[in-house]
């Protein structure tokens, strides 16, 4: 198992959002917010290879919109979703499947593109398998008051209509190796990958832990629609990935991009922080 690390871009948003009841004078001391309030998050996804499948967790937000839709995102640096992939040596074509943890824009506008004459829609990877978790997928055609501007039906009805969407029911090990849990907090059927090593898990902590900095229960996004679900769920998963001795993958920490966990008397926290790649490197050979 291979495991590559893709650093999408960067993005802002207010932190009061993205830091929930927490009040601004704790949450900025440890995630520091601009002038205008704004935090800069980072957009990550992880290319898994794994035998012969090159597997693909989310994809960013694409680029299918106009400038007015991206403007407040504050769109920056990064290699991109393609540079991404072929700073690896792979391109879109390699991917044979993909999975999003959610259908939030940000994690799944990549995977469909506009057609050349900018006319129709067509797969950013022709030849890969989309999997989304089937409470998420019908959750988000019918869109809430609340995510109605995070679920583009541009993003999402394409995707069913290349006959390529396996819909994902319940807790499951997609390929050898690699299972997804499922969670509701933040959006009903998100999909959290845990990827199996020789030694060790990698847990793609998606948008149930965005950055090292929510790892304390209270500090959730306002983005979450079911808050106390939320708080469970973290509280579950990191008391087994501590008991496990897991690393957590942030998707939207710019700062951390993986850590290992310690308990200590105010709960779980960050132990060590460090890159995918040194800690793939610093492995002992299987």
């Amino acid at each position: 198992m291979e495991l590559y690390p893709l650093h999408i871009n960067n993005f802002k948003v207010d932190g009061g959002v993205m830091f929930g009841v927490v009040p601004k004078k704790i949450w900025h001391k440890r995630y520091p917010a601009d002038e205008d309030n704004l935090v800069t998050l980072a957009l990550r996804s992880l290319l898994v290879k794994n035998g012969d499948r090159l597997i693909l967790i989310d994809t960013g937000w694409g680029d299918k919109q106009d400038e007015s839709f991206f403007r407040h995102a504050c769109i920056h640096d990064g290699d991109g979703l393609q540079g991404g992939i072929r700073r690896w040596g792979y391109e879109t074509e390699d991917i044979t499947d993909v999975v999003l943890t959610h259908l939030h824009a940000d994690h799944c506008g990549g995977t469909i593109q506009l057609t050349e004459d900018q006319k129709d829609y067509e797969p950013v990877f022709p030849n890969a398998t989309v999997y989304v978790g089937k409470d998420q997928w019908n959750w988000a055609i019918n869109p809430n008051i609340r995510e109605r501007d995070a679920f583009l039906r541009e993003n999402i009805l394409p995707i069913q209509e290349t006959g390529r969407l396996r819909l994902v029911t319940g807790e499951q090990e997609l390929f050898p190796g690699f299972e997804v849990r499922m969670v509701n907090g933040h959006t009903p059927g998100q999909l959290i990958p845990v990827i199996h090593l020789e030694d060790r898990r990698i847990i793609f902590a998606a948008d149930l832990i965005p950055t090292a900095s929510h790892i304390p229960m209270l500090f959730n996004m306002a983005y979450d629609l079911f808050q106390l679900d939320t708080i469970r769920e973290k509280d579950k998963m990191l008391n087994e990935a501590y008991e496990n001795g897991d690393i957590l993958l942030f998707e939207h920490d710019v700062y951390h991009e993986c850590a290992s966990l310690k308990k200590t008397e105010k709960g779980i926290r960050t132990d060590e922080t460090f890159t995918l790649e040194a800690f793939m490197a610093g492995r002992e050979p299987s």
